[in-house]
């Protein structure tokens, strides 16, 4: 999928979404692009759902491109209710505080398959939040965007902003896993860097 005609074939259609992340450190000659292809997205198709995970950097400037021309269409996913609220973008919102994670097993099983992270997860499981536990909610969080939930469908494809210099790393490297384990296709800005040229 090298063109961004390609994409629109293939994506927009009834039922698709698709997760805009990555790195909260954006190069800010980078910045406007990440704006310009969220607007480009929302501009140029009809069905596509838009998944944030409402964070700085990435998340944020991907969500502001599509929200200035369709907010409707922006789902977003926080750790807890009230995150980042006074830049959260999302027409609709959902945040970990709403799932019933004993429900959701696979939430659990993905996010320990993704990350060395099993020991924390269990951590939170039992004991809830505290400083050791809180950065299992943001690991969760990002998993149920890539996965979805019993009632929340997952990605059909990630669009991410990446540290190309250090791939892979961090909550971004996390999804990014969780993307390959479940087959879910995505691509960075090598790929969508020249959607905007084209």
């Amino acid at each position: 999928m090298d063109t961004f005609e390609q994409f629109i074939a293939t994506y927009d259609k009834p039922g698709a979404v698709i997760l805009l992340e990555g790195k909260r450190a954006v190069s800010p000659v980078d910045q406007g692009k990440l704006s310009e292809v969220g607007k480009l997205l929302a501009r140029s198709t009809m069905h596509i759902i838009f998944r944030s995970g409402n964070a700085g950097g990435a998340d944020f400037y991907f969500s502001q491109g599509v929200t200035q021309v369709n907010p409707s269409r922006l789902q977003v996913i926080t750790p807890y209710r009230g995150h980042r609220a006074k830049n959260n973008l999302g027409f609709h919102t959902i945040s970990l505080d709403d799932i019933d994670l004993a429900n959701e097993p696979m939430v659990i099983y993905h996010t320990r398959n993704s990350s060395n992270v099993s020991q924390l997860i269990n951590s939170y499981l039992q004991c809830g939040n505290n400083s050791f536990t809180v950065k299992a909610r943001y690991l969760l969080r990002d998993t149920v965007k890539v996965v979805g939930t019993s009632k929340l469908q997952p990605a059909t494809l990630a669009i991410f902003y990446d540290d190309l210099a250090k791939p892979k790393t961090g909550g971004t490297g996390h999804t990014m896993r969780a993307c390959e384990k479940n087959g879910i296709p995505y691509i960075d800005q090598t790929v969508w860097f020249n959607w905007l040229e084209q």
